[in-house]
């Protein structure tokens, strides 16, 4: 009788397990998100976790020690403690803070181009392995390294064959949309994701809240500072690109009391907008103040090289009264220093910036 007892209470078990068919997905309690829009996390009652990404990508997150489950509804697999190959360089400041890096393997930035000293440091000693780029990755160091999951920025998509070569070889694919987020604490609280990949959920929540904090202290005691900024970089061609309104940077403008001069915004999912010089020129001539996009190109130290490459700019507000700026890399790299750079921009918008500065520089 016993043996019959313990039979049926095992099939149970097993009904109430990964295996068994999830409730609907409306019915499931639900990761609480205040600002992000891009990503969702729900919770089954197996101890599977179900993440959403984007336009509907599915990812079904394993308890630890977990067994696959027989129905995935067609999302991809991840277990819990994944390796990772991280391509999306914006992200790994979130392993950072959440002193998680050991949980990236490989990264598809170079040592030289990060300005993240735990990463520099990581890829030094060998903690951490270059393994190409998202566009030619070594699949054969993915493969000899366990890789189990693929983190990419959207860039991916021009490299779709990649993509579909990773996922081929049962390396999952996450693409990292953080950088589209309307707010910056939206870009801030994918945070949440990838403390759950990574088992630092609490951690997450705690650095989230604390940084929400500080911006939304901000927000709430924004004070117009009545001048107006463009963020620009310029390519070899002669044209101008311009950050669009919106985005990361241009937010935390608007945050710190400016006002951005580019009111019109493109629908797709560029960062920015190719100008010609005349077009720049019109709109920004009378900007209070100029940043120069770094990130594209290595930057810039003086304003003898803004003019040398047009002498156009000598017509500038912002070049007759010194109020160029650059930004530096650590920047875009230092996402979850969403709350520092918007006071150095408030300083600068304000006129009472005291350098040096850690995110930007002014030109000389």
């Amino acid at each position: 009788m016993r043996r019959i007892w313990l039979t049926v209470l095992l099939a149970a078990l097993c009904l109430t397990g990964c295996g068994s068919s999830p409730p609907p997905e409306t019915d499931l309690p639900r990761m609480e998100l205040r600002y992000a829009e891009g990503f969702s996390v729900a919770y089954r009652p197996d101890g599977c976790t179900l993440v959403t990404v984007g336009e509907g990508e599915r990812f079904l997150l394993l308890p630890e020690d977990g067994p696959s489950p027989e129905d995935t509804g067609g999302a991809a697999v991840i277990h819990a403690n994944p390796t990772l190959y991280l391509a999306a360089s914006s992200v790994m400041d979130f392993f950072v803070r959440l002193n998680a890096l050991d949980a990236v393997r490989m990264t598809g930035t170079a040592q030289g181009d990060w300005s993240l000293p735990a990463v520099r440091e990581a890829l030094a000693d060998g903690r951490l392995l270059y393994a190409g780029k998202y566009s030619a990755p070594d699949v054969e160091l993915l493969l000899a390294e366990g890789c189990t999951l693929a983190v990419e920025s959207t860039m991916i998509y021009h490299a779709p064959q990649i993509k579909e070569q990773l996922e081929a070889l049962g390396i999952p694919v996450l693409v990292d949309r953080s950088s589209y987020e309307p707010h910056p604490l939206g870009r801030m609280e994918w945070i949440k994701l990838y403390g759950l990949l990574t088992g630092k959920a609490a951690e997450a929540e705690a650095f989230f809240e604390e940084q929400a904090g500080k911006l939304e202290t901000m927000e709430a005691e924004r004070a117009e500072t009545g001048r107006r900024a463009a963020v620009f970089s310029l390519s070899p061609s002669g044209t101008v690109q311009v950050r669009k309104p919106g985005d990361y940077l241009t937010a935390l403008i608007e945050l710190a009391g400016g006002q951005y001069v580019f009111s019109q915004s493109p629908e797709d999912d560029s960062f920015a907008v190719n100008l010609q010089m005349e077009a720049f020129y019109d709109a920004a001539r009378e900007a209070d103040v100029l940043i120069y996009n770094g990130a594209i190109d290595g930057g810039m130290e003086t304003l003898d090289q803004l003019l040398d490459k047009s002498a156009l700019f000598g017509d500038f507000r912002a070049v007759r009264t010194g109020e160029v700026w650059c930004t530096e890399r650590n920047l875009y790299q230092e996402i979850t220093a969403g709350a520092a750079v918007a006071e150095e921009l408030r300083a600068i918008l304000s006129g009472t910036a005291e350098e040096p500065l850690v995110y930007l520089h002014r030109l000389k």
